[in-house]
């Protein structure tokens, strides 16, 4: 375990791993030429304002800045090994990040403004999509302005007690529970763990634990009582379904976001109109067809 000084960086307070310096080394040294050479940046703001992060860290300031995209990132997106490993958008957005933060601290919703700002750095902000008439099923070719999303921002009336913890009491059984919106570390942890599970389990027909896993992760503390022994106990005998699907309700509802979704639709064909239609996107959006 490689030993640094207090004020090298961190992850939720651990000691970074060799190659995690190496890393974290590397992509520092990149932004640094990035300053030197004047290349053009932009300064993009994050759904969550900032008010996630402690006092201290440069996420703080609810923005980050970010380099336009260069041949460099097309390698990048392009390699063939990053894309079998499932990391290459990972990889891209942090060699397109230049301020001086930590990508795992990032949380989610913060993570997918990113994207979208890679993309309009890269190929630009008109995404062409298909989307299906809910009425009558017929495919409309849509441009969408990827400038133009709206945000979800954490709500006025909720209580956060630290950074990126928010309390909440449980409808049924009224337990008051501190829940924390997770971090691109956090998940990817989150997920190895129940990779490792289901890899261990695959002989056998037991449950899939997904569900219980995360809260167990995302649930601080129940009643002010912060044990994770308790917290685990809590959510496997004792977390009503109806107490669990409200806590997953809300927590959804309260995560800053982008949301990806066109404020009009218009059907070419029947004339069908709706407001706020969603979609996806593919597989075009970082590999626009030429």
């Amino acid at each position: 375990m490689a030993q640094v000084n207090d004020n090298y960086p961190k992850s939720n307070n651990t000691e970074l791993t060799d190659a995690q310096l190496k890393d974290l080394a590397l992509t520092n040294l990149a932004r640094q030429e990035v300053k030197a050479s004047n290349f053009p940046t932009e300064i993009i703001s994050l759904p969550s304002k900032g008010l996630v992060y402690p006092e201290g860290n440069p996420l703080r300031e609810g923005t980050i800045e970010m380099k336009y995209m260069t041949a460099r990132e097309e390698d990048i997106l392009t390699s063939q090994n990053l894309i079998k490993q499932g990391i290459v958008l990972d990889k891209l957005m942090q060699s397109m990040i230049v301020s001086p933060v930590r990508y795992e601290d990032l949380v989610i919703g913060d993570k997918n403004a990113i994207m979208v700002a890679s993309r309009i750095l890269g190929y630009g902000k008109d995404y062409p999509i298909l989307v299906s008439c809910p009425k009558c099923t017929a495919e409309n070719k849509i441009t969408v302005d990827l400038t133009q999303l709206p945000e979800s921002n954490i709500p006025d009336d909720a209580i956060q007690t630290s950074p990126g913890v928010f309390e909440f009491t449980l409808p049924q059984s009224k337990r008051v529970i501190e829940f924390r919106l997770l971090t691109i570390g956090d998940d990817k942890k989150i997920s190895k763990d129940i990779e490792a599970t289901k890899k261990a389990n695959k002989n056998n027909q037991s449950v899939d634990r997904e569900l219980t896993t995360r809260l167990k992760n995302i649930i601080v503390s129940i009643d002010g009582n912060a044990d994770r022994r308790a917290v685990a106990d809590f959510v496997d005998t004792e977390l009503f379904a109806m107490d669990s699907r409200a806590l997953r309700t809300y927590m959804k509802d309260l995560s800053p976001d982008l949301k990806f979704e066109v404020d009009y639709f218009n059907c070419t064909e029947c004339d069908h109109e709706e407001e706020a239609m969603g979609f996806n996107i593919d597989s075009n959006f970082f590999w626009p067809k030429s």
